[in-house]
């Protein structure tokens, strides 16, 4: 049975805050002029979150945004991660925001998932086998599962408040209220941009950006702006370049030792979800220290 860490944040509790949302993972609070989101240490998995966390998971997943926010230079609604550059009545709370917070700019955000897909595995390797179609694109016969297509492919989604976001066609989206023709144009384009370069970048690190999921708002001035989390083990599958071979699927450094062991047990993937065993948890940690360092070149906690 699992003895969870202490220090593990499951939920925050911010008195004289206006909490407005509990994600998945995320608490979000509106401070008047800004938000604040929290990246706390829960897991989900089939949509469902797991009674026990993954020690340090928020921070890190918070680290490495604010590594890719930084480094790509597109722009995106991160003031400061810097809990000392925050408002002072959030100081008191430091054992539950530092490292883990952000400090971000209030935009609209647009109710679509902007996936972009440089390789077929998951959901779309699952589509290609029923349809050989992934979001109404139609693709070439005889594709292996986890090879890397000609170009990237962008496939955006739903964005379910509860359950599964669905896979919508690109006519879709332009027809979902809040987009039209011209802004699913730019978020096509600045999907496939971000993760070009991101998934450029991973591959001289010696990690392959298989998939990743972006979250796009508007400022007040209609500016479209990179939102969330960005580029983190939780919205990418992220391989080893060494251990990468087409024609089966890749140990990927995510939560696939959660679903691994999930998937030994007789449960019907809905809530309550089991408690993980220590094994499974420290097993899923090492994965996000892993790719953290991957990543950035430096141990996690160095």
């Amino acid at each position: 049975m699992s003895t969870q860490d202490s220090s593990v944040v499951l939920q925050t509790e911010l008195p004289g805050l206006n909490l407005v949302r509990r994600g998945k993972v995320r608490d979000v609070y509106d401070l008047g002029e800004h938000f604040l989101i929290v990246a706390t240490d829960r897991i989900s998995a089939f949509d469902v979150v797991m009674p026990n966390g993954i020690p340090e998971k928020g921070k890190i997943l918070t680290q490495l945004s604010v590594f890719w926010f930084d480094l790509l230079g597109v722009k995106n609604h991160l003031i400061t991660a810097d809990l000392k550059e925050m408002p002072e009545n959030l100081h008191a709370f430091s054992d539950q925001l530092d490292g883990r917070s952000m400090l971000v700019e209030k935009l609209h955000i647009l109710p679509v998932e902007c996936i972009v897909r440089g390789y077929i595995a998951g959901s779309g390797w699952k589509d290609y086998k029923r349809s050989q179609s992934i979001c109404g694109i139609q693709l070439p016969e005889g594709l292996q599962e986890s090879e890397k297509f000609p170009e990237p492919l962008f496939t955006p989604t739903t964005k379910a408040e509860e359950g599964h976001d669905e896979a919508i066609t690109f006519e879709e989206m332009i027809a979902t209220e809040g987009v039209g023709q011209e802004r699913a144009e730019a978020l096509r384009d600045l999907s496939l941009d971000v993760y070009t370069r991101a998934a450029d970048k991973a591959r001289e690190l010696g990690v392959i950006l298989c998939d990743t999921k972006f979250e796009w708002g508007v400022n007040a001035d209609g500016e479209i702006i990179l939102a969330d989390e960005v580029l983190t083990p939780d919205s990418s599958r992220y391989w080893d370049v060494n251990a990468y071979s087409p024609g089966k699927g890749q140990e990927s450094y995510d939560k696939q030792y959660v679903r691994d062991y999930l998937g030994t047990l007789d449960w019907d993937k809905t809530p309550p979800g089991p408690t993980l065993p220590d094994e499974v948890v420290e097993g899923t940690a090492s994965k996000y220290r892993e790719i953290y360092q991957k990543l950035t070149g430096k141990a996690w906690g160095s």
